[in-house]
């Protein structure tokens, strides 16, 4: 092939595609209830509330976790005072400092009659080893003053603790016992808003498909009485009918299409609502899978009785487990109260250092020491705070009862009537199917006997109507049929 013929092409596909994209662009969405339901799943923003929300108890439940292990706390401090703490006080300093000049002093009062005996040499060398021996033993005295100082006017120090619980009461058991009730509360509560979700589209989506059913059905009886009113026009024209006939035939045509024009307007509103909830734009073009079909039911499928237990809710249902997580909560909420009337002991230890420090005298150096302790919390007196407390939630645990209660007997009466409900759609729909071959059967002979003569045309719109009646009746049989078995599933807990 030649350059100039592959450019020719290049071209042609190049405008080919150019063609077909604003028709893919502009092309419907076609779901299915499954991508419904997986859609607003994904974009539900109470979802992802309920998701952060079990995250969270998640978090605080292996916080929980810690307070069985030791805690590791590191301290330190610097202080300063504008005087320092002082064992002697001024006198003793002052005795201290001249305890050889006194002591001197007494000895020579003591030995003055003995010295004046002595050669005048022999007292000047007493007196000379006398003021030596009163010099020495004041160094000593002002080496003791100065061993006793313990300048702390700047003091730093540093200690790093380690304590671990050994019996709190039951406190802490009870405070961990609460953090699973709460991660597993959350975990129900995502799945009530799952199943609520759940319920909502599926609402909407059968209301689509319902609306979609009566817009075909109101489509195929606005052609079949435009087409009767054209048969009466030609009756008319040839003197067989009068023009008050042709008025009667142009109101019910009038009616259809009035029909038509809302139940129209009603699947926009109703594909808004779905794309709503399934987090689409809300001018989004969509199709239902299900929107196109003849029916929802064969006649010949054998639907069956419906017979669902209340211990299948009982066992399934979110809003009882939510609520049997609150009783759950409450009665350890009553005994984490009790520790606060039971003794708490604590093992401590450590080590801890300072400068100035004491361990060898007072020196201006660091100094540490490991220290190893227990520690004993006996409450003794607290004017009944604990017992009112424990009585207040022993209170609100019997309250949780109640609404328990209260909510398996409603959720028995949701399942009874679930059966019910679901029972009496299936009955409708056979009763439904069984009157649309009679309808079909009533128009052809009608139809057939107008065009014979033999029938006028009131009795054809009367089997039109008849007809038009059937086909919406089985419509709301089928979309019944649908929304009970969804509700009943919603009241069992069941809901995928």
């Amino acid at each position: 092939m030649k350059r100039k013929d592959k450019t020719k092409m290049a071209r042609a596909v190049m405008l080919g595609l150019l063609v077909l994209l604003p028709l893919t662009g502009g092309a419907q969405r076609i779901l299915t209830l499954d991508s419904c339901r997986a859609m607003a799943l994904r974009n539900n923003k109470q979802m992802d509330v309920a998701k952060m929300k079990q995250e969270v108890n998640a978090n605080l439940r292996k916080s929980a976790r810690t307070q069985y292990l030791p805690k590791v706390n590191a301290l330190g401090g610097y202080l300063w005072m504008s005087k320092e703490v002082s064992i002697l006080n001024d006198d003793q300093k002052s005795t201290l400092n001249n305890m050889g000049t006194n002591t001197a002093t007494k000895l020579q009062d003591a030995l003055a009659p003995l010295t004046s005996t002595l050669p005048s040499a022999a007292q000047a060398k007493m007196s000379s080893d006398m003021a030596q021996f009163a010099g020495a033993l004041d160094l000593v005295g002002a080496g003791i003053v100065d061993g006793f100082r313990t300048d702390t006017r700047h003091t730093v120090a540093g200690a790093v603790m380690v304590t671990q619980p050994v019996y709190m009461g039951g406190a802490i058991a009870a405070a961990n016992k609460m953090a699973d009730i709460n991660e597993e509360m959350a975990a129900n509560s995502l799945e009530l808003k799952r199943q609520v979700t759940l319920f909502n589209i599926d609402q909407a989506y059968w209301q689509v498909v319902s609306l979609r059913q009566k817009q075909k059905l109101a489509e195929s009886y606005a052609t079949l009485v435009r087409k009767l009113k054209g048969d009466v026009q030609k009756m008319i024209d040839q003197g067989l009918a009068t023009k008050g006939d042709g008025l009667s035939v142009g109101v019910r045509v009038n009616e259809a299409e009035m029909a038509l024009t809302q139940v129209t307007d009603g699947l926009a509103l109703a594909k808004m609502l779905l794309c709503q909830l399934c987090g689409l734009p809300l001018e989004e073009e969509i199709t239902l899978a299900e929107e196109e079909s003849a029916g929802l039911f064969d006649s010949s499928e054998d639907l069956g009785k419906t017979s669902a237990t209340v211990d299948m809710a009982a066992e399934n249902r979110p809003e009882l487990k939510v609520l049997q997580n609150t009783v759950d909560l409450t009665r350890q909420t009553t005994n984490l109260l009790k520790a606060g009337n039971l003794p708490q002991v604590v093992l401590m230890g450590g080590y801890a250092m300072s400068n100035p420090n004491t361990f060898n005298g007072f020196e201006k150096k660091f100094g540490g020491v490991w220290n190893v302790g227990v520690v004993v919390r006996v409450p003794v007196w607290n004017w009944g705070d604990v017992k009112y407390k424990v009585r207040a939630s022993k209170g609100a645990t019997a309250m949780a009862n109640l609404e328990l209660d209260d909510a398996r007997e409603l959720i028995n009466l949701q399942v009874r009537q679930g059966n019910f409900k679901v029972n009496e759609a299936q009955k409708k729909l056979v009763m439904a199917q069984a009157n649309i071959a009679n309808a079909e059967e009533n128009l052809r002979m009608a139809n057939l006997g107008f065009k014979e003569g033999t029938v006028s045309f009131t009795t054809v719109m009367e089997a039109q109507t008849a007809w038009q009646l059937a086909q919406s009746q089985k419509i709301d049989a089928e979309i019944g049929v649908k929304l009970s078995q969804v509700e009943l599933q919603k009241a069992l807990g069941t809901l995928q």
